[in-house]
C-alpha cells in the first residue's frame, strides 16, 4: 500500500481511509488514485467492514487531480494511457463500492476533490470546508454524481460557474448532510458511522446496490460522468 494513503483496519464495522500527502494538498495522483482503488477493493470483501470513511490529512480534503501528470500525458502516449486507465478504475471503484462511503470533508474539496466527496454516499463537513469546480476554466467537469445528489439546477450552477461554496451553503444546497464545528468533525463522523454500522452488513449491501442502480451513473457498462 502506498504511503500516500493511510488505511485503518475496521473497528466496530468502520474502516478509515486518509489521503496522506498534505504538502501537495492531497492531490489525486495516479499513485494515490490506484491506492484508493486497491484499498476499496480489499475493504469490499472484508466481512468486518460495514462502512468506510474518507478524509484528508492536514487542512485540505483534496485539491483534485495532479495537473502536472496531465502535462506529462500530452507528451507521453504510454503515460497518458496509464493516467486514463487509473482515472477510470478509480471513479468506477468509488461509484460501485458495495457498502456505504462517508466523506469527512476536513477542508477544501476542489475539482476532483469535490467529485470524490460527491461519489461518497454521505458528506460530513468541517466549517472550514469549501467546494468548487475551477477546472471548468480549462477542461471538462464531472457532472453526473453532483446532479444525482442535488439535482440539475444546483449542479449546473456549480459546474458551469466554478464558484466556491462554503460549508454553510453546501449544507443549505444539500451537498453535505451535516456541518461540524472546529475540532468536532471526528465526533460527528463517528456518530453517523455508528448509526450506519448498527445495520447488518448484507442489508447495507442491498441498500447500496439500490442506491447505485438509481443513480444511473453506469450506462451500458460504461461510466456516464
Amino acid at each position: 500500500m502506498s504511503d500516500l494513503l493511510l488505511v485503518a483496519a475496521p473497528l466496530d464495522g468502520v474502516a478509515h481511509l486518509t489521503l496522506n500527502n498534505p504538502a501537495k494538498k492531497n492531490a489525486l495522483s495516479i499513485e494515490l488514485r490506484d491506492a484508493i482503488a486497491d484499498a476499496l477493493d480489499a475493504l469490499a470483501t472484508d466481512p468486518e467492514v460495514k462502512v468506510v470513511t474518507i478524509t484528508g490529512a492536514g487542512d485540505t480534503f483534496t485539491a483534485g487531480f495532479d495537473l502536472r501528470e496531465f502535462d506529462r500525458a500530452f507528451e507521453d502516449e504510454a503515460y497518458a494511457a496509464a493516467l486514463w486507465a487509473s482515472s477510470d478504475r478509480y471513479h468506477r471503484t468509488c461509484i460501485e463500492f458495495p457498502l456505504p462511503l462517508v466523506a469527512a470533508v476536513n477542508g477544501a474539496a476542489i475539482a476532483g476533490g469535490f467529485d470524490l466527496a460527491v461519489m461518497c454516499d454521505l458528506r460530513i463537513a468541517s466549517e472550514t470546508a469549501r467546494f468548487s469546480h475551477p477546472e471548468i476554466a480549462f477542461g471538462d467537469v464531472v457532472y453526473g454524481p453532483l446532479h444525482d445528489l442535488v439535482g440539475g439546477a444546483v449542479a449546473r450552477d456549480l459546474c458551469l460557474t466554478g464558484r466556491v461554496i462554503d460549508a454553510a451553503e453546501a449544507l443549505r444546497l444539500g451537498v453535505v448532510t451535516r456541518v461540524a464545528p472546529p475540532g468536532g468533525l471526528d465526533a460527528a463522523v463517528a456518530e453517523v458511522t455508528a448509526a450506519i454500522a448498527r445495520a447488518p452488513r448484507d442489508t447495507l449491501a442491498r441498500t447500496k446496490a439500490k442506491i447505485t442502480r438509481r443513480a444511473g451513473l453506469v450506462v451500458g457498462g460504461t461510466l456516464d460522468l
